[in-house]
């Protein structure tokens, strides 16, 4: 006789009914339980919004709905998700692609909490014993200071002596980042003209406007005298006083160097997020070296010297992490065993998700998204938490076919602890091994947002579905390749981990360089072909927006089309911006009003003067081709390209940009759908589109498949066969096997990571890789193209 089922174990399912957040047409969905679920779809289909943005975000927020007002005063607010039902939720730990900070203070081993480990190892075990944990930190500064306190005693005011000291572990020249910077002073200024001739080469600082007056009238230096002529004082003054109040023309101002005044306006600032003519004149005006008395280690001198059998920190930081793990094991002291526990655990973590190859010094910005991801996994490897959802976001990502089964079978062991795993995916490999299919689509954007198909791979297979036609697609390999129309000669490249390596990328032809991750393909590829005039790099760092940004601010599309308006109504363009002039008064230009309710998540809704178009009534009485420009930004991408194109709208500088967002398959996004909206997938095609019209003859891709469908990758293969057909030459870092297969010439490093890796293994044709299988490249695509 079977027993009847507890009431408690009926909960077995994840039940979501009516989901409407961003592009989801009120999806149902029922996800089992201690299950792997995988959600395919093409990019821009809704997936994250389903799995990040309503479920994994509604999970958060109830969590954070159990803590005290006091502590949700502290916590991000998030807002209940656009959702009807959300049943049977459990604890989410989301792992997403999100880059870590890219700040220069942070490296993989902050990020990881290996270094603070590794800092009280130090300060427990090193000889010589130079302090508490943080002497061996190079975010602490070393202070010390004396002086009198004022204090009030038994109803009277004593005066007392008293001083302190803080021993830190920051290098004092470069404070803790491991390089100093300097400026190349002939290009602040040509030293033959004066200031009034035009001598400074600074963008923005003009002679004709007030600049011109504060050094004009400052009085510290002749602005009628070549530089070259000023005497020190006078060349101090005009690059490093510090700020000075000084009267011209009757109005207070502060004058201050050239160099102090750079420092705060634009070396501040993260240089992706600057203007690109200042960008390239930050590029052109800093040069970076490695810290002199650091040696780029970010440590002062005591950390350095304070040393565990011979190694200092620095020297623990800087080692590979698979051999920082076997150090670890020959360090025995049973007061500090626990610790050491931990800190073995962490670094076998690294080592056991194939990230053994970094070391803890690296600058977290640098790793890649896929990077990134596995080491957020790496504190959830051992846990004991079961009965929770884990939320993926592409954790394939920068994955050779040699490490996706690893990864897979980390999601296995996750599930078979007794959690739901949910992954957002695109690799036939990792589909494959899903419990429950969830494939939504049917297309990108507004023609997305609905399931397609629920199910199991089986069933996915045979079903008619985008992802289902494409799931068994394999590319064949290239039988006739073109011909180099040159080289690009790389001579003793020894960046990171290369070794004096010498190679000769064709030009003039498609060119793929591979191997596993962490072989060198970034160190030779960024390290060592000359960023140039000629040279179009387009990185996976990710774009930087806000809400405000959209296609069109972007890709500079906006500029011609507000110019396009103005002309043809005869105003001023600044009139057509909606963070400009033209912005609705009441939301300025957000579309939005937001009402912060402090603890509780903030409320937005649709601006009732502007109904959301983010502008004034009276810009949208003007009109281009019949349409205001809210219209216009309303626009589907396709529809603008046909628009700009013909007619009385037409706009060629506008119509030239729109397609090529089109080419990156962009056609369906809509022209003012802000940027934080948009999938990472679609917004590493986006970069790709704003790049097409730079005038360098070789590009240089990392990645570019990220995020990308199936179904789109053969878009973006036919996209790079045009570009080398237009007399261009493509080299792509990429691990994908559709894009090896399409390759006129394949650079394989390796064999394996880290020092491991860093040398050339093959150098030929797709079919010559597939003929020896010499490497685990040559064996994976082999297996792929079915031979």
């Amino acid at each position: 006789m079977s027993t009847p089922t507890h009431v408690a174990d009926s909960h077995d399912l994840i039940r979501v009914h009516g989901a409407r957040e961003n592009n989801l047409k009120d999806v149902d969905v029922e996800i089992p339980k201690r299950r792997l679920t995988v959600f395919t779809g093409v990019s821009g289909s809704g997936k994250s919004s389903l799995v990040f943005s309503t479920i994994a975000a509604e999970s958060q927020r109830m969590i954070n709905e159990t803590y005290s007002a006091f502590i949700q005063g502290f916590m991000p607010t998030l807002a209940r998700p656009e959702v009807d039902v959300l049943d049977g939720l459990t604890t989410a730990i989301i792992v997403d692609q999100q880059r870590m900070g890219s700040d220069s203070r942070s490296t993989v081993g902050t990020a990881t909490d290996a270094n603070a480990m590794l800092r009280i190892l130090f300060s427990r075990l090193g000889k010589p014993h130079i302090g508490s944990p943080q002497a061996f930190s190079f975010n602490v500064a070393s202070i010390s200071g004396a002086g009198a306190v004022t204090m009030e005693r038994a109803g009277q005011t004593v005066k007392e002596r008293r001083s302190f000291s803080i021993t830190g572990g920051m290098c004092p020249r470069c404070e803790g980042r491991g390089s100093v910077n300097d400026f190349d002073l002939t290009e602040l200024y040509d030293e033959t003209k004066s200031l009034n001739e035009g001598a400074l080469r600074i963008p923005g600082y003009s002679m004709d406007g007030w600049y011109g007056r504060i050094f004009r009238g400052c009085g510290f230096f002749d602005p009628d005298k070549p530089i070259r002529k000023f005497t020190k004082k006078q060349l101090h003054d005009l690059l490093y006083k510090e700020p000075t109040k000084i009267k011209v023309e009757g109005i207070n101002l502060t004058y201050e160097g050239l160099i102090p005044k750079i420092q705060k306006s634009m070396l501040s600032k993260d240089v992706e997020a600057l203007q690109p003519h200042i960008r390239a004149f930050v590029e052109r005006v800093v040069t970076f070296t490695v810290c002199p008395e650091c040696d780029g280690t970010r440590l002062s001198e005591p950390a350095r010297s304070s040393k565990i059998k011979g190694i200092s920190i620095a020297d623990a930081c800087a080692m590979q992490i698979s051999d920082l793990a076997e150090w670890t094991k020959s360090v025995k002291d049973a007061s500090v065993a626990p610790l050491l526990a931990s800190l073995r655990h962490t670094l076998d973590s690294f080592v056991e998700i194939g990230l053994g190859y970094l070391s803890l010094d690296r600058p977290a910005g640098t790793l890649s998204g896929g990077e990134a991801q596995r080491t957020k996994m790496i504190r959830h490897l051992g846990s004991s938490l079961t009965d929770v959802t884990y939320v993926f976001d592409e954790p394939t990502i920068g994955l050779h076919p040699h490490d996706i089964q690893r990864m897979n079978n980390l999601l296995l062991r996750l599930r078979d602890k007794g959690n739901t795993v949910l992954v957002v995916e695109h690799k036939p490999e990792t589909i494959a091994i899903a419990d429950h299919v969830v494939d939504l689509g049917p297309g990108a954007g507004t023609a997305g947002g609905t399931v397609c198909f629920e199910g199991t791979v089986g069933g996915l297979r045979t079903s008619d579905t985008v992802t289902g036609k494409h799931l068994d697609d394999r590319a064949s390999v290239k039988e006739t390749v073109r011909e180099a129309t040159g080289a690009l000669e790389i001579r003793g490249a020894n960046a990171n981990n290369l070794r004096d390596v010498d190679v000769d990328i064709p030009l003039g032809v498609l060119c793929v360089i591979t191997g596993v991750a962490g072989s060198g393909k970034s160190s030779l590829v960024h390290g060592s072909i000359p960023a140039d005039e000629g040279v179009v790099a387009v990185s996976q760092a990710p774009i930087k927006g806000s809400r405000r940004s959209n296609p069109a601010t972007y890709s500079g599309l906006l500029d011609p089309i507000r110019k396009a308006f103005a002309k043809a109504n005869n105003v001023k363009p600044a009139l057509f911006s909606a963070n400009s002039e033209g912005a609705c008064p009441n939301c300025n230009g957000a579309g939005v009003i937001y009402t912060d309710l402090g603890m509780m998540a903030g409320v937005s809704s649709t601006c009732e003067e502007c109904e959301g178009k983010r502008f004034q009534a009276s810009v949208l009485e003007y009109h281009l081709g019949g349409r205001d420009i809210s219209e216009v930004l309303a626009m589907p991408v396709a529809e603008a390209r046909e628009f700009f194109g013909d007619g009385e709208a037409k706009t060629p500088a506008a119509h030239k940009i729109l397609t090529y967002l089109d080419d990156v398959g962009l056609g369906y996004l809509s022209l003012g759908q802000p940027l934080t909206t948009l999938s990472g997938g679609e917004r590493q095609r986006l970069k790709l589109a704003t790049h097409m019209g730079d005038k360098g003859g070789v590009y240089v891709l990392d990645e570019p498949t990220t995020g990308l469908h199936l179904a789109d990758v053969e878009q973006l293969l036919a996209l790079l066969d045009r570009l080398v057909d237009s007399g261009k030459s493509v080299i792509v870092i990429e691990h994908h096997q559709a894009v090896m297969a399409h390759a006129d010439w394949i650079i394989d490093l390796g064999p394996g990571a880290g020092h491991d890796g860093g040398q050339i293994v093959f150098e030929g044709t797709p079919v010559d890789l597939v003929a020896k299988r010499s490497t685990l490249t040559g064996e994976h695509l082999a297996a792929y193209v079915g031979t």
